[in-house]
């Protein structure tokens, strides 16, 4: 900095008013100390910055997911590029962490107590998640994506699972099905009983138990597995909402397999309108998640809290439309 100072023929205090972002200095002093910086190859040292400004300039994106589910679920990769685009646009870095395993979350519960991150982004928590509880006891600012049951009135980033889940289903319904069943997925978080939720709400009085196949999560196997556990059960369906399109995808390949043809003999719907369902045949009739958005609404709700400003987030829900093509 003295270097730059030196250079540019200013003070060491403009100088840092500058890197840091701050008002009161003039254009002719800015540009002169921009051109020094570039002239003596100044860079600003993080390490040090956050030992005096006790602030790491970095946020930490938790998704509590198995690590298979990274390679099949679009949304995971769509959440990340939203939070990192906020974030670099405040000159934030994005720190990505995984929560798989029960050695995951104590590692990142002892890496967010060492004061490296300013704020977290969590995906996927729920009810009585460990993660949850370690940022509440640290007093982090955080912002969640989806809204678990008990974070109490922690900022959270959310879309209406159980009223686009009972419009899809209901549009599914009006296509004349008369047996209609569930692949409901991830019942332990707030999404997949949602949508279970809306699913029931939908058929009302229709509404059959034996109809409905739970899976642990929103993936391509598990909807073939549950698709297979519904064709043995009730050979006589003729319609199915998959509870995330690569669930879907896989219970699409399972219904071919099997010489049913679809739409004419089976109905399908998925939720999320991802790359999977375009990719299906027929492309998919599903519910976009606008998931990218979801990741930047967070982002910028954590960035707020450490401005010290209202969060503006909890309780915001972003539109999820039915997008309706040929599978059904």
């Amino acid at each position: 900095m003295k270097d730059v100072a030196n250079e540019a023929g200013v003070s060491r205090g403009t100088v840092s008013r500058v890197l840091n972002g701050q008002p009161y200095v003039s254009d002719e002093a800015r540009e002169a100390i921009e051109a020094a910086i570039a002239k003596v190859g100044f860079v600003p040292n993080r390490a040090a910055r956050s030992l005096v400004m006790q602030s790491s300039q970095a946020i930490g994106l938790i998704v509590h997911e198995p690590h298979s589910l990274f390679v099949e679920d679009p949304n995971i990769g769509s959440i990340l590029l939203g939070a990192n685009a906020a974030l670099s646009e405040a000159d934030y870095q994005l720190s990505f962490m995984i929560a798989d395993t029960t050695r995951d979350i104590e590692r990142l519960a002892r890496y967010l107590s060492g004061g490296l991150i300013d704020g977290v982004i969590i995906v996927s928590a729920r009810v009585g998640d460990p993660i949850t509880r370690a940022v509440a006891d640290l007093g982090l600012p955080a912002a969640f994506v989806g809204h678990p049951r008990d974070i109490g009135d922690a900022a959270y980033v959310a879309i209406d699972n159980r009223g686009a889940a009972r419009e899809i289903t209901n549009r599914l319904i009006g296509t004349g099905r008369s047996r209609i069943g569930m692949i409901a997925s991830a019942l332990d978080r707030d999404s997949g009983s949602d949508r279970l939720a809306g699913f029931v709400d939908a058929l009302g009085s229709r509404f059959d138990p034996q109809l409905i196949e739970p899976v642990p999560l929103y993936s391509y196997s598990d909807g073939q597995a549950g698709m297979r556990a519904l064709l043995e059960r009730a050979p006589d369906i003729d319609g199915v909402f998959a509870s995330s399109d690569a669930v879907a995808a896989g219970a699409m390949d399972v219904l071919q397999a099997a010489g049913k043809i679809v739409p004419d003999d089976i109905g399908i719907v998925g939720f999320d309108d991802s790359s999977w369902a375009t990719r299906c045949d027929p492309p998919l009739s599903t519910v976009h998640q606008p998931a990218g958005e979801l990741g930047r609404a967070a982002a910028e709700s954590v960035l707020r809290q450490l401005r010290g400003e209202d969060p503006g987030t909890s309780g915001r829900v972003l539109d999820c439309p039915v997008v309706w093509r040929a599978s059904a």
